[in-house]
């Protein structure tokens, strides 16, 4: 049914209407979802530059070199990079890595290199995953860990504690966000205050620290000693994470409240407190242990451990909200089998809950924790998954600005070679990580990258082999004729609408009988994220009865075939769902090494996938007591 592959578009809640909400309203929203996982980023992305798998002396070259580096990585990977060009890319004010793929691929149509643009783009997806396993664990364990700054006798309490937050979390979805994104905003909001207050409180003390604004600070740090300032970008790049959020979120709220709330709120705070752990370490260099919360006074840290355990559960919610997304997303473009998914809100069809997918990231989040253990250990496996699907999305930008926009060949060469520069060497940083934990985001990224291609070209080769042995309509209405026809109408889907389903050769062959009006539905999933409901439905009269009926829906849209076949009205009669029968055909594969196409491992996975989906009847809401099955035997 569908075309085109689906990279990442994370999006946490059912899309805001920027149209009926007021800038400040938009811009609240979009701090309580789209900033939660940068947002925690200070809880250890200093702590980490300093004492992760490649320390730092804690002097004051490194601590201006590092505050230098991570406000010029936020100013031109967010900044510059997504706020001010990637946003400019919007599919129907949708974004993400599907809205750029959907719109380079409308635009230039097919091209030689077209295929590997869509391989990129599912290893983003598959990127995204890796990152959604790692994103709740980190955020909490690096909340919950300040309660040893409180009382050095609780640390064997920690991992309990992430635990019993991270299975809480997972359990309250199928309750539905709606309720508690209501406070996400607020809460937020109270966390970057607090971030901006106790950052400019130690400011204060030392005001010179503000020097590190400076790229000069950064070159000297390389100029010192470029290897050891190479492997600390690794831990640098922990202050970027979230950044893809931005762009994925912009359908959400709009760029101007995403954009507006990040100059003018969340890169402040976040630079305000990074500065005082800096000017902290600078007076303080034991402080290093934890400086996020050492820069609060002894009565406040209680306090701060619960205002930054609520912000990095709001982080954790929306990346988990966004893996229901992105997989719901992937079903609807054919890379994923059907999965039984659950509506939470009757108002917002955004608003979902996969129960796979979260008692699936429910484990492995809970074996990272226990894995890892600490902090230090899980920050290794974080941040290489982030910064391939960031150079996936540079590469895709420059087919964009290249081929589509057309800019300046000079100003589009020098855009797209500073960001390369920039994500590649973050990546390249990064990579050493691999020993250390890096191994973990690749591992799952493999094999959800082949879970997704197999599932894609396993139906390639089956709607091929199907329609090996399929008769065009036009001839079979020509030969039907004669055939005895009863009352009633039904429905056969089908992968195209102008070939005969095999449910419907079957039905004839064993009921020897037509219906007065035939149906050949085609469900089509389009390469924008909504088609309204009036531009859904088209119908083509194919004569005696038989109509080809074609249903598009946006990758985003929720499928519903009874509720948008009632509005039929040029196919005969009206669409009476009591005197219609749905037919479907069910194929049981057979893997064969004789038929070429896939490895055979590959496919019994894809036999397995298969035999394992939804029913089609439960996707695509069909009455179940008007549906018909009739099954037939494969060789793929």
């Amino acid at each position: 049914m569908a075309t085109l592959s689906q990279p990442v578009a994370v999006s946490a809640d059912a899309p805001i209407d920027a149209q009926k909400h007021s800038l400040p309203a938009l811009m609240l929203g979009a701090v309580g979802v789209v900033y939660g996982d940068i947002g925690t980023s200070p809880l250890y992305a200093m702590k980490e530059s300093f004492i992760g798998p490649h320390p730092l002396a804690v002097d004051p070259l490194h601590i201006f070199g590092v505050l230098s580096l991570i406000f010029w990585s936020l100013m031109m990977i967010v900044t510059v990079k997504y706020v001010l060009v990637a946003m400019r890319a919007d599919n129907k004010g949708e974004g993400g890595s599907f809205a750029l793929l959907a719109l380079i691929s409308r635009n230039l149509g097919e091209k030689r290199w077209a295929s590997g643009l869509v391989m990129l783009g599912v290893l983003a997806t598959a990127l995204f995953y890796g990152d959604a396993m790692i994103t709740p664990a980190i955020s909490v364990l690096s909340a919950v860990e300040g309660l040893t700054i409180v009382q050095s006798g609780l640390k064997p309490l920690v991992i309990p504690i992430a635990i019993v937050i991270l299975i809480a979390l997972f359990l309250v979805q199928s309750r539905g966000t709606a309720k508690v994104g209501a406070v996400f905003g607020p809460v937020v909001l109270i966390y970057f205050a607090a971030l901006a207050s106790l950052g400019l409180s130690n400011i204060i003390r030392h005001p010179e620290i503000a020097g590190a604004l400076s790229p000069y600070w950064a070159v000297e740090f390389f100029a010192h000693d470029a290897k050891l300032a190479f492997l600390a970008m690794g831990s640098v790049f922990l202050a970027v994470t979230g950044a893809e959020t931005l762009y994925a979120d912009m359908g959400h709220f709009g760029r101007r409240a995403i954009g507006f709330s990040w100059l003018g709120l969340v890169y402040p705070c976040l630079m305000l407190n990074y500065f005082g752990q800096g000017a902290l370490l600078l007076s303080t260099p034991s402080a290093v242990e934890n400086p996020f919360y050492l820069m609060a006074p002894e009565w406040a840290r209680l306090p701060l451990v619960f205002i930054a355990t609520a912000a990095t559960i709001i982080a954790s919610q929306a990346v988990i909200s966004g893996a229901f997304s992105v997989t719901h997303q992937a079903v609807q473009l054919g890379f994923l089998p059907r999965i039984r998914t659950e509506h939470t809100s009757a108002k917002a069809a955004g608003q979902i809950y996969i129960p796979a997918v979260n008692w699936g990231l429910l484990i492995m989040v809970v074996l990272l924790v226990l894995g890892f253990r600490e902090l230090t250990n899980l920050a290794s496996a974080y941040g290489i998954a982030v910064s391939g699907t960031m150079i996936i999305t540079t590469i895709m930008l420059a087919v964009l600005i290249f081929g589509v926009w057309k800019w300046n060949r000079y100003v589009a060469a020098f855009t797209i070679g500073l960001f390369a520069i920039v994500d590649g060497a973050f990546f390249a940083s990064n990579i050493t990580k691999i020993a250390d934990g890096g191994w973990f985001p690749l591992a799952v990224a493999a094999v959800i990258f082949t879970v997704l291609t197999t599932w894609a070209r396993g139906r390639a080769l089956m709607r091929r082999r199907l329609e090996e042995d399929a008769l065009p309509l036009e001839v079979f209405i020509k030969s039907a004729g004669s055939v005895h026809r009863v009352r009633g109408t039904a429905v056969f889907l089908s992968t195209s609408a102008d070939i005969v389903p095999s449910a419907l050769l079957h039905n004839l062959k064993h009921n020897q009988v037509l219906h007065e009006r035939v149906l050949i539905l085609n469900v089509k999933v389009e390469d924008v994220p909504h088609v309204p409901p009036a531009k859904r439905l088209e119908t083509h009269g194919a004569g005696k009865g038989f109509y080809r009926v074609i249903l598009h829906y946006g990758f985003m849209d929720e499928v519903d075939v009874p509720a948008d076949l009632v509005r039929i009205g040029s196919c005969g009669d009206s669409f009476n769902m009591m005197s219609t029968s749905f037919f479907l055909g069910r194929q049981k594969l057979i893997a064969a090494k004789e038929q070429p196409g896939m490895a055979l491992w590959r496919e019994k996975l894809f036999a397995w996938m298969m035999k394992s989906s939804e029913s089609a009847m439960e996707f695509f809401k069909l009455p179940t007591n008007r549906v018909i099955e009739l099954g037939s035997q494969l060789r793929i």
